[in-house]
């Protein structure tokens, strides 16, 4: 059986790793936004879960113009969330109970309220002050144009001009202004940062962004244009490492740095990259000597296809392993539609067309979904490598996809022109209690709007409850600890549209992707994502973990 103790330094290999989005997940003051005392009254609920770790997303001091990614103090707590002390005593309870704690570092960006920034626009045009950011004037004749054609991921152009007519870059929201990381300030800065929190007992930092730090900043500026793409498509069309502000080279020497400070602890700080690169350049930020592992968000995007799924599982493990990391497996998180609606969504369906009209067009079916859910769940965790759960599919949630515009808070919104809704259907704060006020995330109301039948899916209605998607977790998670040793598995013969794998370990993991019940394989049923007919058939989207 795999440690997955403290007191092994490679316990994050294997581990099953829990988001906490914090302003949605438990609100102890009844201001409506989740807090760290929230998290911590509700951390028996990780570890029945069975969980190894919790990732918490943004707790820092924030304007919250993009849910928290925009940090004003990277060494502190938001007053809205609690205090450092309160920090420490959710650690200390994560630590009690067994759970490692992993935190959102930041580092490609701040908020422009941090002091940094408010430095930069006081001081004026070549200023040493602007020099920590990406400042540059205009082109055009009166330097109106921006300097670039750069965009932000969140729609529009990168950069912003300042009344004295500077131009700053963000690509993300405008309040998000770009750090300049070949400047030793900056550097020197996030090391103190990860210091800090890794003195204060934090396990692990996941990296936001981890692909983008370092830009060409070589005078003049490239336009992306002249691959025939702009932004992130330009990455297919680019040679690899020379995109202006993507995945540059450059970036490595940067986590090769970061990694001599992880490894001065005892056992070393763990990391994970937020890489949205081709996984044979994702897997450069895993090596031993960077971060160690990387989001396979390849696998996240992958349909629900048999063939598919198995080419991306395959290719998954063999970067992952040449590169010396473990594999990651993800099928949500704060960023994405929940995948329980996700995977039910004809291919080729816009998300934001679907988002917009509501989640009526198509119609998914709530039913089909849980189920298909629950198959990919159980494959997920079968595979060698680390597993992230995003809070509330533990639960069966599916996405909220007819919040009103009126409520939205993401970025994305606005800055589109109302074009893409955005992120908030996945950030609905969770239902702990079947009734009351915001069904039990806190006395005065939740930030979204919570719909009315979240009660069928709270914690307390599925706590006990045999058949539940919560009962399937928990039992999933205590059995996989017993399961799991090596990190290989082996490709069995199967029917088209199945999955059928063994672990070294012995047991065995089949999925039927078909539309068609199949011949289910001998052995011992050890679990199975939804109740097994008795004629010796695997229904369609199901997997059953299988004993020898």
């Amino acid at each position: 059986m795999v440690d997955l103790s403290s007191r092994n330094p490679d316990w994050w290999r294997q581990a099953v790793i829990y988001q906490v989005y914090p302003r949605s997940f438990a609100d102890a003051d009844g201001d409506g936004l989740g807090d760290l005392k929230g998290i911590t009254e509700r951390l028996s609920h990780l570890s029945a879960l069975g969980v190894d770790a919790l990732w918490l997303s943004p707790f820092y001091p924030s304007e919250l113009a993009d849910g928290g990614y925009d940090v004003a103090d990277h060494r502190d707590v938001d007053p809205r969330l609690g205090t450092l002390d309160d920090f420490d005593a959710m650690a200390a309870e994560a630590h009690r109970l067994g759970l490692k704690v992993i935190v959102d570092i930041v580092p490609n960006h701040t908020s422009h309220l941090h002091p940094w920034f408010r430095e930069a626009l006081l001081a004026g045009p070549g200023s040493a002050a602007r020099d920590r950011y990406v400042f540059r004037a205009g082109r055009g004749a009166h330097g109106e144009l921006p300097p670039s054609d750069w965009q932000s991921v969140f729609g529009g152009s990168a950069w912003r001009r300042v009344p004295d007519g500077d131009w700053y870059l963000h690509l993300f929201a405008p309040e998000q202004p770009d750090l300049n990381w070949a400047h030793d300030e900056v550097r020197a800065d996030f090391r103190t940062t990860l210091r800090f929190w890794s003195d204060r007992g934090v396990d692990g930092f996941r990296v936001d962004v981890a692909h983008a730090l370092v830009k060409d900043l070589a005078e003049p500026l490239r336009d992306v244009a002249e691959w025939g793409a702009t932004g992130e498509e330009a990455l297919e069309r680019v040679p690899p490492g020379t995109h202006p502000y993507w995945d540059r080279d450059e970036v490595h020497e940067i986590y090769r740095d970061w990694r001599k400070i992880f490894d001065t602890y005892s056992p070393p700080r763990t990391a994970v990259a937020e890489a949205w690169v081709p996984g044979a350049r994702r897997v450069r930020y895993a090596r031993p000597d960077e971060l160690g592992q990387a989001f396979n968000f390849e696998y996240l995007q992958t349909p629900w296809d048999a063939e598919a799924l198995r080419a991306d599982i395959t290719g998954s493990l063999a970067t992952a392993r040449a590169a010396g990391a473990s594999a990651t497996w993800v099928l949500s998180n704060h960023d994405v539609v929940r995948h329980a609606s996700r995977l039910v969504l004809p291919p080729g369906t816009d998300e934001n067309a679907w988002l917009l009209s509501g989640g009526h067009a198509p119609r998914v079916d709530v039913s089909d979904g849980l189920g298909r859910a629950r198959a990919a769940t159980l494959l997920m965790l079968a595979l060698p490598g680390s597993s992230y759960v995003y809070q509330g599919e533990e639960l069966g949630l599916p996405e909220v996809a007819d919040l009103p515009v009126s409520v939205l808070r993401d970025p994305i919104w606005e800055q589109t022109g109302h074009a893409r809704k955005g992120r908030d259907g996945c950030r609905v704060p969770l239902p702990w209690t079947t009734d009351g006020p915001s069904y039990g995330f806190g006395s005065g109301g939740a930030w979204l709007p919570q719909p009315e039948w979240f009660g069928r899916y709270a914690v307390e209605a599925q706590a006990g409850a045999e058949g539940s998607t919560l009962e399937l977790y928990r039992t999933a998670l205590r059995l996989r600890r017993k399961l799991l040793d090596g990190e290989a598995l082996t490709w069995a013969e199967a029917p088209a549209g199945v999955l059928h794998f063994a672990r070294t370990e012995g047991w065995r993991c089949v999925t039927n992707v078909s539309d068609a019940p199949v011949p289910l394989p001998p052995g011992e049923v050890l679990l199975a994502s939804v109740p097994l007919p008795h004629d010796g058939t695997l229904p369609p989207d199901t997997t059953v973990w299988l004993g020898a």
